[in-house]
């Protein structure tokens, strides 16, 4: 299983790297969207609304609209600058009761797995 989230897990002095697991897998039904009568499947392609041409992944990018045609165009470094209070560290401040804590904070339960110091290390024979 991959984990989804990599960092540590901080109290006092104590620093310990952990991986974050899912504990639990969605269940939902996947549906694919298909054409009436051939029942092939339908893509969906980024069409540029000016050239009528296809446009790729790796040449679309964000932006936001200040005003009607206008845009300031925004990177994965701008967003992250946005967000400049994420880190890789849980810092635990007190423990509680599980019972203090209301069922509508438990969405999805999560497992937290100490990373070995050893698990990087590869052996040689």
């Amino acid at each position: 299983m991959r984990a989804i989230w990599s960092g540590s897990l901080s109290f006092g002095l104590i620093n310990i790297p952990v991986n974050i697991y899912s504990a639990s897998a969605e269940r939902a039904l996947k549906f694919r969207m298909l054409e009436k009568h051939g029942h092939c499947p339908i893509s969906y392609a980024k069409i540029c609304r000016e050239t009528g041409k296809e446009v790729s992944m790796q040449e679309i990018v964000k932006g936001y609209e200040y005003q009607k045609g206008d845009f300031v165009i925004l990177s994965d470094d701008d967003f992250k600058k946005a967000a400049p209070r994420k880190t890789k560290t849980i810092e635990i401040l007190n423990f509680v009761n599980e019972k203090e804590i209301p069922v509508k904070y438990i969405a999805k339960p999560y497992f937290i797995e100490p990373v070995s110091a050893f698990a990087s290390i590869s052996t040689i024979s």
